[in-house]
């Protein structure tokens, strides 16, 4: 028993610390209490702040490739930022699914969204016990809370900041997590998850990956295949199939065996499996380069712009959409089995007569080339072109701000000028040869401003420095351009029609350019609808598209001219003229030009011949559509029946008021071309063609259809005449006699052979070709290399052959074009026009027989070849 005084003692000791004891604990209590306050408000306040919204999970923030369909819905091509197309789960492959739950989260249909076994594994033995190989804790929905966020920055953080970071991102993520089971199915988490992986290798979601890696649908994936692809999702650079073949295979080996011990695999379908090789020889990588129309889709990008920024295909709040992020579907009218004829007929045939241009100009250089009419000018002019090319490469562009960045900034400072290269150049032609800078002032060339900034700049002492650097970067780009390298470079004979070589980036600008190139466009006349658009002879290498650009049509212009005269003032084509000098004064009439214009045919003589307008426009003969315009007095006439057949005259490419116009001096576009031709095929109604059937947001909303709307553009008995003419223009041509279509078309020839055209005409397909060079001067030397009847018809021929021994195209080639009831009032039957007018002039016998002069080879009546156009696009083949 204890002393009384020590009892006292303690008793006296506890009466002490009762107070203290009480203050711990009321603290302790308070601060429980605050921490669980503080746990609840930083989850109130990540919930209701920086958690995704129900709305922004059912629509997350991650770009969708917009896509690009052909008329049956086969992709033609995408738009993205990144190559993503979402699936539902429906369309994943069963191997898909299991594998990554076999993987990711083998109890992943019994969470939640957080798997407490999974968080207390890794507390335990990755934190406690420091085991690295336990596995993580994340579940698969975990995985996606987390990829819904990118804001997984910590550059610059201390060692707290990261931790707190850290623990605000988990609890973020769980969350989510939670929020994202309570409002979606397990099928639809899949779904969602493995659409927003990116696979890398432009592989966005799991249906660019299946297509890029194997050249499958997600649907359609083999198990081995799929455990490759979940493989990946561990972490995609690594384990990329296409780099690490070795490593994907361990990777897909520890797959399939997680799904054995899942019970998903037999161990006989295992050990089948894991033994096979990766085969990787569809893999594909995805560029704008690989679509199916390349062109196309590069045109109808400036069609959307102009397209979404109308009110009514806006999205309900008036925002613009998006077509690289938004996944729209872009519907188009273009069949792929014309398109891919289309493509093959155009590659035989520019293969073809690129040899042959190459023949010509062995030994010759087109930037130097004089023919007996080139100025010095035009050669200056030539080089001058090259020059920029060579300036606009990326070796020049990477090379350039080495050199002037610091001094162009001072330039724009103290003389409130950008300085570009051509500007140096004028500057030093200014210091060789005085006066060099007036004259082109004088030329419009250079404004007044522009003139005295040189002068101000020369006259200051900035001018040796621009002098000095601007002759150290030509001395660098001259070494670089100049040293042969290792490239590839476009070759029609090589394998996907490139080939490797040793070349100099010089030699290499100026080998690319001298490829012919093409424009051809295929459009129903019936629908308006385009059927096939090759804009170029290969987008990887030549991105430049020649449908909607403007080149000289030639001859192709004609039939316009004669259609004008045949629908105002009811000429047959029977009607008969000599083929003598036209000379049309200046002013006559309504014509606007200033000196007397008198155009010779493209022999440079006149035959004198009797002829009729049939042969006339077969043989483009220039004295006759001088003698039509003459008749009609004014191009007005000419340019209102373009304009209503979708030739826009108002541009100004028509030359206003003057009488060449009937020669074709007009700079047109294939799209506008093959409009006014389908004009012809249409009864005389022009359509305006269009390409974009109608457009969808990604929820299927139709935000864009294309309503055509026709107008009368043509009187239908003229424009039956007009077709007769077209049809007999190719009667006996080389390859378009062989054809069981009915056809009708025209060539055209520019002067020196620039351009060579050929419009086809028939009942169900009007076929626009072009071929010329990127520069004037890349082109045949003589007509019988470059004329239209061999530059671009044997194109249009072949592509009509292949659609017609293909009964899977569905092209029609035995419609016929219907003529119009009752009296055509222009009489038709030449015989009879001649033999037994009656007195109105016209014929009761409308039937055709103007075979006068013979096939389309053969030359005018005076046997004379002809030699080279002269103002005037004359055509030795129609």
């Amino acid at each position: 028993m204890e002393p009384q005084h020590l009892i006292s003692y303690k008793a006296a000791l506890q009466q002490k610390r009762d107070p203290a004891y009480r203050r711990i604990v009321r603290w302790m209590w308070r601060l429980m209490a605050l921490g669980i306050v503080g746990v609840l408000t930083v989850f109130l306040i990540i919930n209701f702040t920086a958690i995704p919204s129900f709305r922004e999970l059912e629509d997350p923030n991650s770009a969708v490739a917009s896509e690009v369909l052909a008329n049956n819905n086969e992709v033609l091509g995408r738009y993205y930022i990144e190559n993503r197309v979402p699936v539902d789960y429906e369309d994943l492959s069963p191997h898909l699914v299991n594998a990554l739950i076999s993987t990711e989260d083998l109890r992943y249909r019994e969470h939640c969204g957080i798997d407490i076994k999974a968080v207390a594994r890794v507390v335990f033995r990755t934190i406690l016990m420091a085991d690295q190989s336990s596995g993580g804790g994340s579940t698969i929905t975990q995985q996606l809370a987390k990829m819904l966020y990118s804001d997984r920055d910590f550059v610059g953080m201390g060692p707290l900041q990261k931790t707190g970071k850290l623990v605000y991102m988990k609890l973020r993520e769980w969350i989510t997590a939670v929020k994202l089971e309570r409002s979606y199915t397990k099928e639809e988490i899949i779904a969602m998850y493995l659409n927003q992986f990116n696979f890398i290798n432009n592989a966005y979601g799991i249906h660019a990956a299946a297509e890029i890696y194997f050249g499958k649908t997600p649907q359609t994936v083999t198990v081995q295949e799929a455990a490759v692809l979940i493989g990946m999702l561990n972490n995609p650079s690594y384990y990329n199939p296409n780099r690490f073949p070795d490593r994907t295979i361990r990777r897909r080996w520890t797959v399939l065996s997680r799904m054995r011990d899942s019970g998903f695999l037999t161990e006989a379908q295992f050990d089948s499996i894991k033994v096979l090789k990766l085969d990787m020889s569809r893999f594909k990588k995805v560029n704008f380069t690989d679509d199916k129309a390349p062109y196309l889709c590069a045109e109808l990008k400036k069609d959307l712009e102009t397209i979404l920024q109308m009110p009514e295909c806006r999205r309900p709040d008036g925002s613009m959409y998006d077509y690289y992020k938004d996944g729209l579907k872009i519907y188009t009218t273009i069949d792929p089995a014309y398109q891919q004829h289309a493509e093959e007929a155009m590659q035989e045939h520019m293969k073809k007569i690129q040899g042959r241009f190459f023949q010509v100009w062995r030994g010759r250089d087109p930037w130097r080339y004089k023919g007996s009419e080139t100025t010095d000018d035009e050669i200056a002019s030539r080089q001058s072109a090259f020059r920029r090319l060579i300036r606009e490469s990326d070796r020049y562009q990477s090379l350039r701000p080495k050199y002037f960045d610091a001094l162009e900034a001072k330039i724009k400072e103290d003389f409130d000028f950008n300085l570009r290269d051509i500007d140096i150049e004028r500057m030093l032609e200014e210091e060789k040869k005085p006066g060099s800078i007036s004259k082109l002032v004088g030329k419009q060339l250079v404004t007044a401003s522009q003139s005295a900034a040189y002068r101000r700049i020369m006259n200051s002492k900035d001018w040796t420095a621009i002098k000095n650097q601007y002759t150290g970067l030509q001395a660098n780009v001259k070494k670089q351009m100049e040293t042969p390298v290792k490239m590839k470079v476009f070759s029609w004979s090589g394998k996907n029609f490139e080939r490797d070589t040793f070349m100099s980036p010089r030699d290499s600008i100026r080998y690319h350019r001298m490829f012919l190139q093409t424009g051809m466009l295929a459009v129903d006349p019936t629908t308006s609808e385009v059927k096939a658009w090759v804009g170029g002879i290969n987008f990887k290498y030549f991105q430049y598209d020649h449908i909607r650009s403007n080149r000289q049509v030639g001859s192709t212009f004609k039939p316009f001219v004669y259609a004008t005269a045949i629908a105002q003032q009811g000429i047959s084509p029977c009607f008969e003229i000599y083929d003598n000098a036209v000379t049309i004064p200046a002013h006559y009439m309504n014509f606007q030009h200033s000196t007397d214009w008198t155009p010779k045919n493209s022999t440079g003589t006149y035959s004198g011949a009797r002829m009729n307008l049939f042969s006339a426009l077969k043989n483009s003969v220039n004295t006759a559509s001088a003698y039509l315009m003459k008749q009609l007095g004014d191009t007005r006439p000419i340019t209102g029946l373009c304009h209503n057949m979708g030739i826009d005259s108002t541009e100004r490419r028509i030359p206003e008021g003057s009488p060449a116009i009937c020669l074709g001096a007009a700079d047109l576009k294939v799209w506008e071309m093959a409009g006014a031709y389908a004009t012809f095929a249409n009864k005389g109604m022009f359509s305006e063609p269009f390409v974009i059937r109608k457009i969808e947001d990604k929820n299927g909303r139709v935000i864009y259809r294309s309503i055509p709307e026709e107008r009368a553009a043509l009187p239908a008995n003229a424009n039956w005449v007009m077709l007769e003419m077209l049809k007999y223009n190719v009667k006996g041509a080389p390859g378009i006699g062989s054809l069981k279509s009915e056809i009708g078309g025209k060539t055209g020839t520019t002067n020196d052979y620039t351009d060579g055209w050929f419009m086809g005409v028939t009942p169900r397909l009007v076929v626009g070709t072009w071929v010329g060079g990127e520069d004037r001067w890349i082109r045949f030397l003589s007509l019988a290399d470059g004329q239209g009847a061999k530059m671009a018809r044997p194109i249009c021929a072949s592509f009509l052959q292949k659609l017609e021994k293909d009964p899977k195209s569905g092209y029609d080639y035995n419609a016929r074009f219907v003529k119009p009831t009752g009296d055509l009032g222009i009489t038709m039957d030449c015989a009879a026009y001649h033999g037994a007018e009656t007195p109105d002039g016209n014929s009761d016998d409308e039937s055709f027989s103007p075979d006068i002069y013979g096939d389309e080879d053969t030359p005018p009546p005076t046997g004379d070849k002809k030699k080279k156009t002269d103002d005037g696009f004359g055509d030795e083949d129609n």
